[in-house]
């Protein structure tokens, strides 16, 4: 996958650089960064991250590989995008999707939920339409408006982040081991409905990775050691070393 994060090409002078500097300025032997890598991969996934925040320029580029499936870079190469999937992100609408996720609630069954998405979808490609140009939406095959991830979800990729940390403690020969009280803690702080998975990240970081840091620089964790992550009857973090102390009988150990 070939990803640009497109809040680098706010600037005028920076949107050669997608397709290679002129002949004579810094970096033209080196190609663009758009046009030279899907010359090398034309069979990708290119990653247009948050394209609202790109130079009026670069759509009307865009306009050209979206419609012809080609892009000429600066050496006067045709680069062909048909066989390229191309995938733009934006936060266009995100406030009209924040306002309406507040009326969203566990307690509506599945009609008033969907209802609820059908609403919210489109106001969301309202403000698309008055944001980009109609041209470029006329050109784009589809658009996705996400719906907000519910719990279930964000327990879901709270597992998925844990074991990236079991992983890293395990290239330092650490076993960890956290609880589902401990799960459950990290799901509820990292929970918001308005911001995804973001927050859930830094639950994360403060829960297990600073408590996790903390023990290691003071030596009471080391390499070899088995350790597990609790929360007690008060609500703190606790971060037994498996070597020298046992944690309470309930609940059990969880290893995602």
């Amino acid at each position: 996958m070939i990803r640009l994060d497109m809040s680098e090409f706010m600037e005028r002078h920076t949107v050669s650089k997608l397709i290679g500097s002129p002949p004579g300025y810094v970096g033209y032997t080196e190609g663009g960064q758009l046009t030279e890598a899907v010359r090398r991969r034309p069979y990708t996934l290119v990653l247009f991250d948050e394209i609202e925040k790109a130079h009026p320029d670069v759509f009307n580029m865009m306009l050209q590989i979206l419609e012809d499936g080609r892009l000429t870079d600066s050496k006067g190469r045709t680069v062909d995008f048909k066989n390229t999937l191309l995938i733009m992100t934006s936060n266009v609408g995100s406030s009209v999707i924040e306002k309406g996720g507040r009326r969203i609630g566990f307690d509506l069954d599945y009609d008033e939920k969907d209802s609820s998405y059908n609403r919210i979808k489109s106001l969301v490609t309202e403000e698309l339409k008055q944001y980009f140009r109609p041209e470029f939406l006329n050109r784009l095959d589809e658009m996705i408006v996400f719906r907000q991830l519910t719990k279930l979800e964000v327990k879901e990729i709270a597992d998925i982040m844990l074991k990236e940390v079991f992983e890293r403690l395990k290239i330092r020969d650490i076993e960890l081991q956290v609880t589902e009280r401990f799960r459950d803690r990290v799901v509820e702080e990292g929970y918001n409905p308005s911001y995804g998975a973001r927050p859930l990240r830094r639950a994360i970081m403060r829960l297990l990775e600073d408590s996790m840091a903390e023990k290691m620089l003071a030596r009471d964790i080391k390499e070899g050691d088995s350790v597990i992550v609790d929360v007690d009857s008060d609500g703190n973090v606790v971060v037994l070393n498996g070597t020298s102390g046992t944690p309470e009988p309930s609940p059990e150990p969880v290893v995602v």
